[in-house]
């Protein structure tokens, strides 16, 4: 299925000379659109790393050549970083930016920031992860509850709909994992014959902490003794841990593994089938719609409050997709030079 859908169309001449991102700060300090001053839109993620951010980073940059905007990419490094992340968005409401795109890396802490750009004037606009409160203009992003709920029926009928399940969830505060957790475990719970018997760990920000989380869970669950039909995990780095933890223990294909988002490496194990399904997003479409939201919000145009971004489950079968493939591996070189 195609999730490449715009949800405006926008009336914006494109000129010849594209516009690029900037990794700091310029001098500009236009406050919007007012005036004919060039847009100049924030970007930040919840973190740098994950390949997830680098395809959302992308798409933004897609959008700002196409709209001939400028946007700054900026966020903390590791997503745990909660202080780092409050402190960027700070900084680019005391730059007096036109807009701030943001995905917050906790659904509460990151209120006080947005409303304090909303006083400013400048617009926020929430995308991956929800935000509370209603400071913010729109909120693109995955239906998460409805992506978990893919991977709970695909893990339940991966497994005969009979057996323990465990899930790895990501980390206290992240809107999006815990509205897939919920998902997954409301889809599992719906199949009598299947027993969730752990959903109370956490896996951390990191890879590193993903793994010993998971390695703990394993060891504890009895999975080398087969008490583990199948696993859940929400995120990528969730899932690059659980898969290391598997293999470690000598489980790998044993356990059916449904892990959520996408890499080289994650696509590598399920290719080999130590992966049972990805359920994927489109983060360089998320991306790309954000910008585009936030410029049509900035020309005064309506836009839809939440905008659904799209989700599949992805098998080793579908790698050769085309449809699939434009999804889970975007042409970074392109857009970012890498």
């Amino acid at each position: 299925m195609s999730v490449h859908v715009v949800a405006c169309a926008f009336a914006i001449a494109l000129l010849a000379a594209c516009s690029k991102t900037s990794s700091s700060a310029t001098t500009s300090t236009d406050a919007g659109a007012m005036g004919g001053a060039r847009l100049r839109i924030a970007v930040v993620p919840k973190g740098t790393t994950h390949e997830f951010w680098k395809s959302v980073h992308a798409g933004a940059v897609k959008a700002s050549r196409e709209l001939d905007v400028d946007i700054v990419w900026k966020g903390p490094l590791r997503e745990d970083d909660l202080k780092g992340q409050v402190d960027v968005v700070s900084s680019f409401v005391a730059q007096g930016v036109s807009g701030i795109v943001l995905a917050p890396l906790d659904d509460t802490a990151l209120k006080a920031p947005v409303r304090a750009a909303a006083a400013a004037k400048i617009p926020v606009v929430v995308f991956d992860s929800d935000l509370a409160g209603d400071d913010h203009v729109s909120f693109v992003a995955t239906d998460n509850e409805a992506a978990g709920r893919l991977a709970g029926e695909h893990l339940g009928k991966a497994i005969g709909e009979s057996g323990n399940v465990v899930v790895l969830r990501y980390q206290e505060g992240s809107a999006s994992t815990q509205h897939r957790e919920k998902g997954f475990l409301d889809a599992v719970r719906a199949i009598p014959g299947i027993t969730v018997s752990s959903e109370n760990q956490y896996g951390g920000a990191t890879t590193e902490s993903a793994f010993h989380k998971s390695e703990s869970l394993l060891l504890a669950q009895r999975a080398a003794e087969g008490a583990i039909a199948g696993v859940f995990t929400p995120n990528e780095s969730t899932t690059f841990g659980m898969l290391q933890a598997l293999r470690k223990t000598n489980v790998a294909r044993k356990v059916k593994f449904v892990g959520f988002d996408a890499s080289e490496k994650l696509l590598a194990a399920l290719r080999e089938g130590d992966i049972e399904a990805l359920v994927v997003q489109d983060p360089f479409n998320m991306g790309y719609v954000a910008i585009r939201t936030m410029v049509a919000h900035l020309h005064g145009e309506k836009v839809e409050r939440r905008i659904d971004t799209g989700s599949r489950v992805v098998t080793r079968q579908d790698l050769d997709d085309p449809a699939v493939k434009e999804i889970v591996r975007p042409d970074l070189a392109r857009w970012l030079g890498e």
